[in-house]
């Protein structure tokens, strides 16, 4: 089976953050924080299009793909802030 190109979807909101950096001086990214939020963004993306191919029942589908964002975003989350106060946890 190849890989769908839907996966790199979620790579699209790279360009907030891009963006945002042209405008103010308050986002400051670095190419590692780039790197490390596409590699999310885009095992996201592998992980919902694995839950929408394989997953036949829509309320299973609803509950899989919930939990992949949830679990995104508490790395996401703890990547930016700490809020868990862990050793990778940004300054």
């Amino acid at each position: 089976m190849s890989m769908s190109k839907r996966i790199f979807y979620p790579l699209l909101l790279l360009c907030i953050p891009l963006i945002g950096m042209w405008i103010t001086d308050e986002i400051n990214w670095s190419r590692l924080d780039f790197i490390i939020i596409g590699s999310l963004l885009t095992l996201l993306g592998a992980g919902i299009n694995f839950v929408i191919n394989y997953t036949k029942n829509s309320n299973n589908k609803t509950l899989y793909i919930g939990i992949l964002v949830l679990i995104f975003l508490l790395i996401w989350a703890e990547l930016s802030v700490g809020i868990f106060d862990s050793p990778i946890a940004g300054n």
